[in-house]
């Protein structure tokens, strides 16, 4: 809360600095005699001491981005500007989600996100000088000096006022030193404080406390000038900090964000171009995954390393593979980082879970995350079938238990006395599993869980069985399929795909339309965890076996798991910047495969049945064995397919090229109506 005193100085502040309001020495003056005397003024250096001019942030990297290409190609090396513009974007964004989710504060560097960004295409780390040359290059383009406020500034420091300079970005202090000394001279700044050297940020204030500390300044003291409501005004405000609010007109945020579309825009058109003359069929289903899912497969792990590798930065953070799926993910994860050299000694391991494991963690924790799982899975089920799914045997249980399911009356009844017997296994198998889960953790301090996906289970069920631990996951998509609640979602990054539905124009999306391919590209031939035991050493073992890293071959009887780590097994050490070229034309072929699938993506892509998992037997068959006699009968199961383009494309040969593009129509309307809602 601010105090009577503090809301003073920001009403002041804010009447002060209405958009329209001039900038005057007067105005500077009469805010100096608010209070108690200033020591110290800080500004704020983009849009308020350096002004922007029309130019997204989008549109100076795809600058910044083509004259580095320029550079690197008089130098010998060719690379797409776009394939540089996408690894420093998908750099910045993985830096900036694995930071927020930290749970500390901070800032990411640039000099971070170009070395990454480098890293991943194989360039030599020495170019990181030049590149960071460039982008202070194309700064100076997009900027232009508030003369007016320099002018008030350089009155106050003839008077004896001290001036520094504090900006919230991921510039070095150097660099943003040369902006301001490019445009207003050498003598207008004593001190620059970048965040991103800090590692303390104006917004949520621990920069202002820096520069009190460095200054050997109270805050109540300092007045700062800046045009961010939050960092510049909200938070030194509540930190005793005498502001001055100097806004920038609104329209110019919609004038960048237009010019940012109109860049991407640009950069699709260009991607799609080049993507399109390269797409190819393919006769088996070693080739499909050599050719489509190797440069995804490595995209994936590549977006995984840049997510892990800002994570370690602080703390001592673990990364586990989640059983089954993420067996496959460490094994093409680690073959990327071997291959491709790139660094990374944060702990990785692979962890025995399952849904079930963790429902049960979460039901002894009586969660409510734990009911509305078990309410979706035993939909239509009674409580005694749920008891024995869930504790793991059969049970002779009362009446009651013969209910239709209902996850109240199931945890009602599960610690009541007649669930007592089914209460004990549960709880038996939970602590075998607390103990292999805590053996692996250790003393780290953030475990980041690698999965498939799509909506997060496992994450929300586990941070709430243990809610005193930092629990996040980083997985290839993430989607709200089932309609629940989302509270989980930010602490689930879909690296890949963050979308609720298929969009047509989102080739990724794709795989929304069938993931179970997703699912079973990277699961090996072991059962679903259920049981936890202990072997004669007194070590946790699991009816999986052991899937411990190098224990056993994911890519056994799995051809699109061979294809695609073959792929990676002949990149070049620099391969990155082929995964990059690669990838393009593999998304619009796996988009092609799925939404538009002929006979031999049929073959290709074929699954088999899929484990219900969650401690029952049954198993989902992507299409019916028998097929439907008659034409109706046909047309009306394609509702329940798991894969409805390859039921289409199987069943009605002929149709299907009326009906796949009427499908992708109902697509396009279903995720307009989902934007509206």
């Amino acid at each position: 809360m601010m105090t009577e005193h503090q809301q003073v100085q920001y009403q002041l502040a804010t009447a002060l600095g209405r958009p329209r309001a001039r900038v005057s020495y007067n105005s500077m003056v009469e805010l100096l005699r608010v209070g108690e005397e200033i020591a110290l003024i800080s500004t704020d250096v983009f849009d308020t001491l350096l002004l922007r001019r029309f130019g997204s942030e989008r549109s100076r990297i795809i600058e910044g981005e083509r004259l580095f290409s320029d550079f690197l190609a008089k130098r010998g090396r060719k690379i797409d500007p776009d394939f540089l513009v996408e690894a420093r974007l998908q750099s910045q964004r993985l830096a900036f989600r694995s930071l927020n989710l930290s749970g500390t504060a901070g800032e990411v560097s640039l000099l971070d996100i170009i070395s990454r960004q480098l890293g991943v295409l194989g360039l030599p780390p020495s170019l990181v000088i030049e590149r960071l040359r460039i982008e202070v290059q194309v700064e100076k383009r997009s900027l232009f000096a508030n003369r007016e406020l320099a002018d008030v500034l350089r009155e106050l420091r003839r008077a004896g006022s001290r001036i520094v300079a504090l900006s919230d970005t991921t510039l070095p202090a150097d660099a943003v030193h040369e902006l301001i000394r490019h445009f207003h001279g050498p003598e207008l700044v004593e001190r620059v404080y970048s965040s991103a050297d800090q590692n303390a940020t104006k917004r949520e204030g621990s920069l202002f406390l820096a520069v009190a500390e460095r200054e050997s300044v109270p805050l109540g003291k300092i007045l700062h000038i800046g045009d961010d409501l939050l960092a510049d005004v909200a938070t030194p405000s509540n930190l005793g900090v005498v502001v001055r609010h100097v806004p920038r007109p609104s329209y110019g945020r919609y004038i960048r964000s237009a010019n940012g579309a109109l860049a991407e825009l640009g950069r699709r058109l260009r991607r799609d171009a080049r993507s399109t003359k390269t797409i190819c069929c393919h006769d088996d289903a070693v080739s499909f995954g050599r050719d489509v899912f190797g440069p995804i497969v490595t995209q994936f792990c590549l977006m995984i390393w840049l997510y892990a590798v800002e994570a370690e930065k602080g703390g001592d953070p673990c990364l586990l593979f989640c059983a089954r799926g993420g067996v496959g993910i460490r094994e093409a994860f680690e073959q990327t980082l071997a291959r491709l050299r790139l660094p990374l000694k944060m702990r990785r391991e692979n962890i025995m879970i399952s849904r079930l494991v963790v429902a049960r963690a979460a039901l002894l924790a009586r969660s409510p995350s734990a009911i509305e799982e078990l309410n979706r899975e035993f939909r239509g089920s009674v409580l005694a079938d749920a008891a024995s799914a869930i504790g793991g045997r059969h049970y002779v249980l009362s009446e009651d238990w013969g209910q239709p399911f209902d996850g109240e009356k199931f945890v009602s009844l599960l610690f009541s006395g007649s669930g007592a017997e089914v209460l004990a296994d549960i709880e038996e198998q939970n602590t075998l599993f607390t103990r292999h889960f805590k053996n692996l953790v250790g003393s780290s301090s953030r475990i980041i869980l690698c999965d498939t996906g799509l909506y997060g289970s496992t994450q929300r069920l586990l941070a709430s069985a243990f809610p005193q631990l930092h629990i996040e996951t980083i997985q290839f998509a993430r989607s709200n399929y089932k309609g629940h609640s989302d509270e989980h979602f930010p602490k689930v990054v879909g690296v890949m795909v963050e979308q609720n539905v298929y969009s047509p124009l989102s080739p990724h999306s794709c795989v929304l339309r069938y993931w179970q391919l997703v699912e079973s590209l990277f699961e090996p031939p072991v059962a679903s965890v259920k049981f936890f035991s202990k072997d004669d050493r007194g070590e946790i073992q699991a009816n999986c076996g052991a899937i411990n890293f190098g224990a056993i071959d994911p890519s056994t009887n799995n051809p699109l798991l061979s294809g695609a780590l073959s792929y990676i097994k002949v990149l070049p050490a620099e391969g990155g910047a082929v995964v990059f070229r690669d990838v393009e034309a593999a998304w619009l072929r796996l988009k092609s495969a799925i939404i538009r699938p002929t006979e031999l993506d049929l073959r290709c892509l074929a699954v088999g049945d899929r484990s219900v998992d969650f401690g029952r037997p049954e198993v989902l068959q992507i299409f019916e064995r028998e097929r439907k006699k008659t034409f109706v009968s046909k047309l009306l199961s394609l509702q329940a397919q798991l894969w409805r383009e390859g039921a289409i494309a199987r069943e009605f040969p002929l149709l299907k090229h009326a009906l796949l593009p009427t499908l992708e129509m109902a697509h396009c309307l279903r995720r307009t109506l989902s934007q509206k809602r």
